[in-house]
């Protein structure tokens, strides 16, 4: 089948395994995954509790993969994330200092799919598949 027959839906699907890949082999060092990232930069932020965290990273979060709370439970046993009485979880001083650690890989992995693209090519793409996600969001309710 020839590169351009192939429908959105393959090369979002690829490219996300593709991700995944590059990701588990970049944070395999740290006994990380793609999951443990994703909960250690929406954290960084500000303190999420269980509920806002979920609702960040549901998109992310497949039937069979590692449950938020195993992930939130290994990243407390190693002393980079925090829990207040409320739940809310957030970066400690050492998990800050792990992010910006694993932040330089995750910015390896993106410079490397995006070579041969512009800023403007990559936020392009962006707006595009968020006007995408919109429009069958507004069509799902119709």
């Amino acid at each position: 089948m020839e590169t351009q027959e192939r429908p959105i839906g393959y090369w979002l699907k690829h490219l996300d395994r593709l991700i995944d890949q590059a990701a588990e082999r970049a944070l395999a060092d740290e006994h990380l995954t793609r999951r443990h990232w994703q909960i250690m930069n929406v954290v960084r932020r500000s303190p999420l509790g269980p509920a806002a965290l979920a609702d960040a990273l549901r998109p992310f979060w497949g039937p069979g993969a590692i449950t938020l709370d195993q992930v939130t439970s290994e990243l407390a046993g190693r002393g980079w994330l925090t829990r207040d009485g409320a739940g809310q979880c957030a970066l400690s001083p050492a998990g800050q200092a792990a992010h910006a650690a694993v932040q330089e890989k995750i910015y390896g992995i993106r410079a490397r799919f995006l070579t041969g693209l512009t800023e403007d090519d990559y936020l392009h793409t962006v707006q595009m598949l968020q006007r995408m996600a919109a429009n069958l969001e507004r069509a799902a309710v119709a």
